[in-house]
């Protein structure tokens, strides 16, 4: 079993930046964040497979960087030039088995309970 703890949500302005950060009580070897708008189906933002290739949704491209740390188990994503269409539940997850990157979420098993990400205009 694996826990995910976020942090580093909040609220900020358009343009604004953020930096949420997700601590994993074991070994993983794949992570992403995944967000959620209430209403809607939770959508895969960015990724990171055990070699360090990464995957971004379109609309984060150039804007999002996702990192890990594999000496603390931690898991980063630096958000700059946030957009009100940014706004949702931003949660982290992982899984222990495999080598790539994905943004399906059906394959990670383990996940966080959730960090809000709220940028107004």
């Amino acid at each position: 079993q694996v826990q995910l703890v976020e942090s580093g949500g909040g609220s900020v302005q358009t343009g604004g930046s953020l930096r949420l950060s997700c601590a994993a009580s074991a070994y993983t070897c794949c992570m992403g964040w995944f967000r959620q708008v209430s209403g809607q189906e939770r959508e895969g933002v960015a990724t990171i497979g055990r070699d360090g290739t990464t995957i971004y949704v379109d609309s984060v491209k150039g804007r999002f960087t996702i990192s890990k740390d594999n000496a603390k188990n931690t898991l980063y994503l630096q958000m700059n030039s946030l957009k009100p269409e940014d706004s949702a539940m931003y949660y982290c997850a992982a899984r222990r088995a495999g080598d790539y990157a994905s943004l399906r979420r059906e394959r990670y098993p383990y996940w966080g309970q959730g960090t809000q990400v709220t940028v107004s205009s």
